[in-house]
């Protein structure tokens, strides 16, 4: 009897073999890719608190004021597309209720655009396309994907430089769970401004170059660790003037313990993470084991069949039917 493969046991097996093939492919090669900082976004980020601020009308400082801060983050895909890397464009503006809702943007107690320009794979700055101000760091709007527990060194916008943030466990963020991190930022000279001597102390100058200094009470960030991205955030700045020189600080102009993502925000910050993260996911392991799995059954299934193939009868033995006849 001759054996011959029957074609239904070549599909099986050469479909086994394609899985086999496609699931370190995707695990190796296409979850990588899949990894990247998106160029297309537009987000907005809203933390609310309380706190002391400088009042322009009163001259003064005034306590238990609501602040809000917003921040909108867009991507400029055009650059982003140049130059391979996610250029986005950050806008942050810092809000008492006198200045919300703002017809102008600058008119809130302090605005600041800029410009982050990252490697889409892993989150280091890239110093191009008119980035400013020149960022340093492995995180600021979000961190590296698949975050690991160890510290980071998250860019402070306020005080210009990088700033260790230490990892401290696990926490849930709408029952979602993501790795904690914390920090603070002892007070430190920033810059400088122009204001009048009696602001800072000095009334017998009319003017004077006061020093601003700036401390953070701390950060805390939770990441989504298969993203990097923050689902919560909580940050306790206090910016203050002193005299050329002094030692202590004149006035405070902006003063809170805690000013933290509104629950809306958190709540469209995990949506985004689980759906990010099941994606991830998907491509990097449950397809792959899927496909591992299915790919060694049909393979095993399809050699068998080609091993047993279909008989038919040679030559001989038909003769030898024919004689018996």
């Amino acid at each position: 009897m001759r054996r011959t493969a029957s074609p239904i046991s070549l599909v099986v097996l050469g479909l086994g073999v394609f899985l086999l093939v496609l699931a370190p492919m995707l695990a190796w090669y296409v979850e990588p890719r899949a990894a990247v900082n998106p160029i297309d976004i537009d987000t907005t980020a809203v933390y609310t608190g309380t706190g002391s601020v400088f009042d322009l009308e009163q001259v003064k400082t005034v306590t238990d004021q609501k602040i809000t801060v917003t921040q909108r983050v867009r991507g400029d895909v055009a650059d982003s597309e140049r130059s391979g890397a996610a250029v986005w464009d950050v806008v942050t503006s810092v809000d008492t209720d006198k200045s919300l809702p703002a017809a102008d943007p600058h008119d809130a107690l302090l605005f600041e655009p800029h410009r982050w320009v990252s490697d889409r794979r892993t989150n280091k700055p890239v110093h191009c396309c008119q980035e400013k101000p020149y960022f340093e760091g492995e995180a600021y709007l979000k961190f590296p994907f698949d975050v690991q527990k160890r510290a980071y060194r998250w860019w402070d916008n306020t005080l210009g430089a990088p700033v260790t943030l230490n990892y401290r466990g696990v926490k849930k963020v709408r029952g979602y769970e993501g790795y904690r991190f914390t920090g603070t930022v002892a007070a430190t000279k920033v810059g400088s401004r122009q204001v009048p001597g009696t602001i800072v102390g000095e009334p017998q100058r009319p003017q004077v170059l006061a020093e601003e200094w700036y401390a953070n009470h701390g950060v805390e960030l939770v990441v989504d660790q298969a993203t990097g991205r923050v689902i919560y955030a909580q940050t306790g700045p206090r910016r203050t003037l002193r005299a050329p020189g002094a030692d202590k600080d004149a006035v405070v102009l902006l003063d809170s313990r805690k000013i933290a993502f509104t629950t809306e925000t958190q709540k469209e910050a995990v949506r985004q993470a689980e759906r990010d993260s099941a994606q991830l996911r998907a491509v990097g392991r449950t397809v792959p084991v899927g496909a591992a799995v299915a790919g060694f059954v049909l393979a095993a299934v399809g050699a068998v069949l080609v091993v047993r193939g279909r008989r038919h009868p040679d030559s001989s033995e038909t003769s030898q039917q024919t004689l018996t006849t």
